[in-house]
């Protein structure tokens, strides 16, 4: 079973995660067949619109808790478990097309940082979102605290990043984080319904404003992906994140220490 599948609707490339019976968590594979649709979608003139969504009850429930851990080996290991997703995670945002995140039941953590870096997402109204990092003692540290606040402002991000709350789809559309929602039958069309406007428009004009407000909206991008990087390295050092994962794990509460 292929990790990742393609639909073509048209000019709208669906890429779809497939790896429903893990909650689409993104382990090494995962985020390299992402990565690859991303990079054929971006290259192939005959699509206009992207949209990437997931297969099963959940988008995705973000990075894979055992990829995590073994990032934590040594600041080298952390590079090279980021750098892949960086790449990736950042063509979405910067190919020469509209992208869109369709999200239904939950976009978790990592999987929030993708939705970040796509121009729009359409999210069901009984779908959740959340960057939870916090809570296991570590941060957002592929997009979401350099990209949380050009979408839904300065104060709102450092609440949702440093509380690790959850947003409902009507909370998620009123901050701008959801630029449209639907009722979970309707949530294809209504993706179906973006990209057609999308479609509408001259592809040049789209791909040029695009690029332009992206400038305006983060100019300091790639300097703060970079301290994204390393406060993580000084964080996946600490015992509360070897207190958070192992939390996890055995399915209770941490109890932080501040070390």
């Amino acid at each position: 079973m292929a990790l990742v599948e393609t639909e073509d609707r048209g000019a709208v490339r669906h890429i779809v995660l497939n790896r429903p019976e893990k909650r689409n968590a993104f382990n090494g594979e995962l985020i390299e067949a992402t990565g690859l649709a991303f990079e054929e979608a971006a290259a192939d003139d005959s699509v206009r619109v992207v949209v990437v969504r997931g297969n099963g009850p959940m988008f995705s429930s973000g990075m894979d808790i055992g990829s995590l851990q073994q990032a934590s080996a040594s600041p080298g290991a952390l590079h090279d478990f980021r750098a892949p997703i960086l790449r990736w995670w950042n063509l979405l945002e910067e190919m020469p097309k509209p992208t869109i995140v369709q999200i239904h039941g939950a976009c978790i953590g990592g999987a929030m940082e993708l939705a970040l870096a796509a121009d729009m997402r359409v999210m069901a109204e009984d779908a959740v979102a959340a960057i939870l990092e916090v809570k296991i003692g570590l941060i957002p540290d592929v997009g979401g605290c350099s990209r949380l606040a050009s979408v839904v402002g300065i104060g709102r991000a450092k609440e949702l990043i440093m509380t690790g709350r959850f947003l409902g789809g009507e909370e998620a559309l009123q901050i701008g984080f959801a630029n449209r929602i639907a009722a979970a039958d309707e949530l294809d069309a209504t993706t179906q319904a973006l990209s057609d406007e999308l479609l509408a428009a001259a592809p040049m004009a789209v791909s040029l404003a695009k690029g332009i407000i992206d400038r305006a909206a983060k100019p300091a991008l790639d300097e703060t992906l970079v301290t994204e990087g390393e406060a993580q390295a000084r964080l996946l050092a600490t015992d509360d994140f070897a207190e958070g994962a192992s939390a996890v794990m055995e399915k209770r509460q941490p109890e932080f220490a501040g070390r």
